[in-house]
């Protein structure tokens, strides 16, 4: 995927990578993953535009972009938005979809580390959603968006909390039952429970201001916040 091996490549798990380049096919479909994706990006939508104070004139990167699900709905809101991805075929998706939409969002085939080496303090806004737990380092994307983030910038995290409910939740059933996420696409050892994800935040110039829970109802059929951190939470952080 990369020319030339660097260290930001060893932050790049090719396993993972081939199971996004393989789901790509799946994109435009009502049903699996990506309708989760879509149900699931309203309430992210709401919390990340009510916390940094709308969208419109700022710069926003979306590190982990995928088929540019948040990204295109940030760009809607007026933002002037980027999207990194190291997927090769997520980034097609997402590029077609701007094309077709005239959409001028810039999407790069770059991970957090290798942009933040060209673009300090660039961005009003970073959004990283379920990402950290897809790497193998994910304390290091956390320290890039510190680098990457202006003074009085905001970065929202999206990850999974590591305990037995959420090996029940999105391996058991999402993925061996249900057949919703592609197998594999979940590993336990990789979930991150919320005080480390705030130990690695304490260790840059960026503090939490806000955290929440996010759950799923499945006989309503829509994502909904939650007190409980128990399962995917959002953290929202400033720089300063």
């Amino acid at each position: 995927m990369f020319r030339n091996k660097t260290s930001y490549e060893e932050n790049v798990n090719f396993d993972e990578v081939k199971i996004f380049d393989d789901s790509c096919r799946d994109f435009y479909k009502k049903t699996g993953m990506y309708f989760f994706l879509y149900k699931i990006n309203t309430l992210r939508l709401k919390f990340i535009s009510n916390y940094c104070n709308g969208f419109f004139g700022k710069k926003i990167l979306d590190i982990g972009c995928g088929g540019g699900i948040l990204t295109e709905s940030m760009f809607k809101k007026g933002g002037i938005v980027t999207g990194i991805d190291v997927s090769k075929k997520m980034l097609k998706v997402a590029r077609l979809q701007a094309i077709e939409k005239k959409m001028k969002i810039k999407y790069l085939l770059e991970t957090a580390e290798q942009h933040s080496k060209n673009n300090a303090h660039k961005y009003d806004i970073i959004t990283c959603m379920e990402v950290l737990e897809h790497v193998p380092k994910p304390k290091s994307i956390v320290l890039s968006c510190d680098k990457l983030i202006k003074k009085g910038g905001h970065v929202f995290f999206s990850t999974i909390n590591r305990n037995i409910k959420s090996w029940v939740s999105l391996i058991f059933f999402a993925e061996k039952v249900l057949n919703i996420f592609p197998r594999n696409t979940h590993k336990i050892n990789k979930f991150i429970l919320p005080c480390e994800l705030l130990g690695w935040i304490d260790q840059t110039n960026m503090r939490e201001k806000h955290i929440t829970g996010l759950g799923y109802n499945f006989f309503l059929n829509k994502f909904y916040f939650r007190k409980s951190l128990d399962i995917n939470y959002i953290i929202h952080v400033v720089s300063y």
